[in-house]
Parts: C-alpha cells; structure tokens; sequence
C-alpha cells in the first residue's frame, strides 16, 4: 500500500506538472511493481492498464468538475465526440484481449516513445478554426477511445491536439479532453474487468483485469499531489523540467521494448 501512495503522488504531481496524464506513469510502474510482487507476466500488463483505468475514473471525474465550474468544458463537442469514444474504449479493450502481455507492452514502449519524441521536441497542438461535423468527430472520437483504453490513459495526449486543430482555446481544449476522459476510463475499466473476469493468473483483491489495493492507493494520493505539481509547473524551470520528463518517458518506453 505504502508503494502504490507513493505511486499516486508521483503520478498525480507529473500530471499537474506537465499537463500529461498520470496512466503514462501508472502503467510502467505497476508492471514494475507487479513483477515484484511476482504476479504472473501473462496479466501484469493487462492488469496495469485496467487498474490505470480505473482510478482515471476518479482523477478524470475530479478534473471535469473544476473544468466545469471554471465553464472550460464545450458540451457540444463533448457530446458529439461521446458514441466514438465510448465505442473505441470497448474496441480497445477486445484489442488488448486479443494480444499477449509482451505484445502489448512493445505497443505501449512505441507509444511511450512516440509522446516522449514530441515533448522533447516541444510539438504543441496547432491551433485551429474550422469546427468538424458530427461525424468527423464520431471517428476521431473511436480513435482517441480506442488508443486510449488499449494503452491505460485518459485520452489527453489526443484529444487535446485534436480539439485544438478544431477550433478550441487551449483552455476549452483542456477542459473537454478531461471530461473525455471519464467515459473513455469508465467504459475501459468496466471492460476490462469483464474481459479478465475469473482469469486463473489473477493476484488476490482482483476483480477481473483491475486490482483493488492499487487502484486505492493511487487515487488517495494523486488528486492532492495534482495540486502540487500544478504550483510546481509555476516555479520550476519548464524547458528543463519538459526535457527532464521526455528522458523518462524515452528510457521507459526503450526498457518495454527492450527489457
């Protein structure tokens, strides 16, 4: 318990510090954590993703409502986006289903590369100004889904470019990638808890592909140390600190393709 705290912390203060979701910090350190604990390499990678999913239900939701008080949330584009994404989340979890834990964590070590490349690089979303219909937004909402619950984070790291391109301030691009967030979390979750229901590999206080113990633990610590990390990103460097994260995330992802 004491591990998976501190884990909350780390992942909620990087999340505040660097506007990144904390399911790029909880994955890699529960697969660490759980080989360890000498859970099965068949299921650490799909239990970490589920458990990942599960308590950005909590941080996602806790988001939103600031965002929504604060009037940052586009309803009209969170609800045009809502059927793809809730769509993708099933289809991503069937797609983890489908592939080996040492499969999906040479994905995950790509995708980990893929963001810390475009940190280091300081590759901002680019503002846009033509609003996209329904269905553009019902397709980039099944991307965004899908990528997102294969992977165990909330969805920020696509859609925020995505709703910057099509028109929203930064601001409103934010506040809607939170509330995007829930449902792409919530769904996966509940699926992967389906999907791993009665798996014989499953370590005690599991319930399918979510582990109960370490989804606490994060969510008691990640919200208040969000808070933190947000004062942080006022008084530290950012360029150190932004190319200090982008080597992390670059070791971690060259270490699940590698290691």
């Amino acid at each position: 318990m004491l591990g998976y705290l501190a884990l909350g912390a780390a992942a909620g203060t990087l999340a505040g510090l660097f506007g990144i979701g904390g399911g790029l910090i909880i994955v890699p350190v529960l697969v660490f954590a759980f080989g360890l604990q000498g859970v099965d390499a068949s299921v650490a990678m799909h239990l970490a993703i589920g458990t990942s999913l599960a308590t950005i239900v909590v941080t996602s939701a806790s988001s939103t409502w600031g965002h929504i008080r604060k009037g940052s949330v586009r309803r009209h584009w969170f609800l045009a986006l809502l059927p793809g994404l809730m769509l993708g989340a099933i289809g991503g979890v069937f797609i983890a289903g489908a592939l080996s834990g040492g499969l999906l964590g040479t994905l995950f070590g790509l995708f980990v590369i893929s963001v810390a490349i475009k940190m280091a690089l300081g590759l901002g979303p680019k503002p846009g100004a033509a609003s996209p219909g329904r269905l553009a937004m019902g397709v980039a909402g099944l991307v965004i889904g899908a990528i997102s619950a294969l992977f165990g984070i909330g969805g920020g790291t696509l859609s925020v470019p995505w709703l910057s391109r099509a028109g929203a301030s930064m601001t409103h691009a934010v506040g809607t990638s939170a509330a995007c967030g829930v449902p792409i979390a919530l769904v996966g979750a509940l699926m992967f808890i389906v999907t791993g229901w009665g798996h014989p590999d499953l370590p005690p206080w599991s319930t399918g592909f979510v582990l109960w113990p370490a989804f606490l633990g994060i969510v008691l610590t990640s919200i208040p140390f969000a808070r933190l990390g947000v004062q942080l990103a006022h008084a530290l460097p950012a360029t150190a600190l932004r190319l200090g994260f982008a080597a992390l995330l670059m070791l971690v992802g060259i270490k699940f393709l590698f290691g």
